[in-house]
């Protein structure tokens, strides 16, 4: 089962980056856009910390898939 990101916290980004009102579809394209960029880096730093013979995503496999 995959997870979203919620919508208020997709907000919360948009405002946080200076917006002062995010509509209902804008939160749902960036959460779209989000949550597929968030599953492809978990999956590359799954990949990085099977191939070192570990069990646990470490920080660098997340920075080593944000390179790749």
């Amino acid at each position: 089962m995959t997870k979203e990101l919620p919508t208020t916290s997709v907000e919360k980004l948009l405002k946080a980056a200076g917006a002062k009102r995010v509509s209902e579809g804008s939160k749902k394209a960036l959460q779209t856009i989000l949550n597929k960029k968030i599953t492809e880096l978990s999956q590359k730093a799954s990949t990085f910390s099977k191939h070192a013979g570990r069990k646990t995503i470490k920080k660098e496999d997340v920075l080593l898939a944000k390179e790749h």
